[in-house]
């Protein structure tokens, strides 16, 4: 069974969309994409990890009542919790900026952030999916041309 024919007045609006997806694939490289969701996704864990220190990276009182009283993560105690997320938000967002060991950073991040839906923020999930979708893009496709993990040929 074939398609039907297109009646004359779709076929413009349909050539129109078209030519406007190949114009944008030509004028946005993806080596851009790949910055911009590095960066994006660097930024929204940085700042994270930043809300829960003072100064470089003492980790403040209110982030350990929050691991204790709020997250209740199962299996690790709020403390050490504590510690883990801080240092990891700081750590994997510097290396996403980078470029450096890309797709484990944002594997990382996946595992943090399933972490998050699971066990702290379940009805969060429309935020968690958006983080998602960019981090399985990092994973799949690596830093990209402007990314450190290309200049040492680790991509």
């Amino acid at each position: 069974m074939t398609a039907p024919a297109l009646t004359a007045p779709v076929a413009p609006p349909l050539r129109a969309i078209r030519a406007f997806g190949q114009l944008a694939q030509r004028l946005i490289p993806e080596s851009a994409i790949g910055l911009v969701v590095r960066l994006g996704v660097a930024g929204v864990f940085f700042q994270s990890g930043r809300s829960k220190v003072d100064g470089i990276l003492h980790i403040t009182d209110g982030t350990y009542t929050l691991f204790r009283e709020e997250y209740r993560l199962p299996l690790i105690p709020p403390e050490i919790a504590a510690h883990l997320a801080t240092y990891s938000e700081h750590l994997f967002s510097i290396l996403l900026v980078l470029g450096l060991f890309t797709r484990f950073s944002a594997l990382a991040f996946l595992g943090m952030t399933t972490v998050i839906e699971v066990f702290v923020y379940p009805d969060a999930w429309p935020t968690h999916l958006s983080w998602v979708c960019l981090l399985i893009y990092l994973i799949a496709r690596g830093g990209g041309a402007f990314s450190l993990d290309r200049a040492l040929k680790l991509d």
